[in-house]
């Protein structure tokens, strides 16, 4: 439920809050050098702020897993793959302790297991791979053409900043992302145009420090907002359709080519299947120049409300939604370009 003490950090504040998140405590850094001979375990306290959710938003849990693993490694191994499965919701009044377990380290490559937990119960579960930088072949698939620019879309706090409800008055002021829809939001209402592809530009809302790993943190971070928009599409559904249940069930992200999070990004996603209450999304990550940045995929639960008072519900809601002027003045500006299609389905 949302905490009614909750109160939404301003832009600054929650960028700030997303570079604490990531400087994790080492809890037994003198044991660093046994563990690495024997093959052990080092334990990292994370930290956790309030959120409008109940639970952890997944993309922290991922990129603390992830830094925890990153320490463990020498400077010169860069992440290059993760893949996690969300074990149990965490909850957000209580830290993160991580452990991670040093698997291999070869010549090239080297490999960790993080695992997640609060009161000693297991929230995550994740494989992180580094590699030491070599030449090899290379190519890449290339961006997607006469995609708007972010500058020309909606900012969040302009699509749904005047709803007064804790959870999306987050969404709108209270993420270290701003979020750009290339697609029509569907924060607040279904896509009419049911397709099963989307696409943001996203950045942090202020500057990071000049860390190329809290940059690949914070990109594995942002990664879990939007993956399954492409399912909610496709089916017509949106985030706050009464009594639906979303929620991320794994995510594996590979890393190709080093990019800023404070700098505009371009993230186009498309599901290619859904079936028992599953669905299957793809994401690529582009820099503004067209580098591919990064590849994600995700298998998240979509089970839509059934029964008659979930329905009363939203014909309610929809009937504010729709009567509000500040709804109405966004649709008529952005309209076009949101129905415009850039992306193949």
């Amino acid at each position: 439920m949302p905490d009614r003490r909750y109160e939404v950090p301003a832009a600054a504040e929650s960028v700030q809050q997303l570079v604490d998140m990531l400087q994790l405590k080492h809890l037994d850094p003198s044991g660093a050098e046994a563990a690495a001979g024997r093959g052990g375990e080092d334990h990292f306290l994370g930290p956790v702020f309030k959120q409008a959710y109940w639970r952890v938003f997944g993309g922290q849990v991922l990129a603390q897993a992830a830094t925890a693993a990153m320490a463990t490694v020498e400077p010169d191994r860069l992440i290059h793959s993760v893949h996690g499965y969300f074990l149990r919701p965490g909850d957000a009044n209580k830290p993160i302790q991580v452990s991670v377990e040093r698997l291999r380290d070869g010549g090239s490559f080297s490999a960790r297991r993080s695992q997640a937990y609060q009161d000693g119960t297991p929230i995550l579960s994740m494989i992180a791979s580094f590699q030491r930088p070599s030449p090899g072949v290379a190519h890449q698939r290339r961006m997607p053409e006469g995609v708007p620019d972010p500058e020309d879309l909606a900012p969040p706090q302009e699509l749904v900043g005047h709803v007064k409800h804790p959870i999306v008055h987050e969404w709108a002021h209270g993420r270290p992302f701003d979020i750009r829809h290339v697609d029509r939001p569907i924060y607040l209402e279904a896509d009419q145009d049911a397709h099963a592809t989307s696409a943001v530009w996203l950045k942090t809302k202020a500057a990071l420090p000049d860390d190329a790993n809290i940059h690949r943190a914070a990109i594995l971070y942002a990664s879990d907002y939007t993956l399954l928009e492409p399912v909610l599409r496709r089916h017509g559904l949106y985030w706050a359709k009464p009594e639906m249940k979303v929620a991320s069930l794994d995510h594996a992200m590979w890393w190709h080519r080093d990019a800023r999070a404070d700098e505009w990004l371009l993230y186009v996603q498309q599901s290619p299947s859904a079936q028992n209450a599953r669905g299957l999304a793809q994401g690529s990550i582009y820099s503004r120049n067209g580098a591919l940045v990064a590849s994600v995929a995700q298998e998240g639960m979509v089970r839509p409300p059934e029964g008659l008072r979930p329905k009363l519900s939203e014909k309610m809601q929809q009937t504010l939604v729709h009567s509000s002027r500040a709804t109405r003045t966004i649709n008529k500006k952005y309209s076009q370009t949101w129905t415009s299609r850039y992306l193949e389905t």
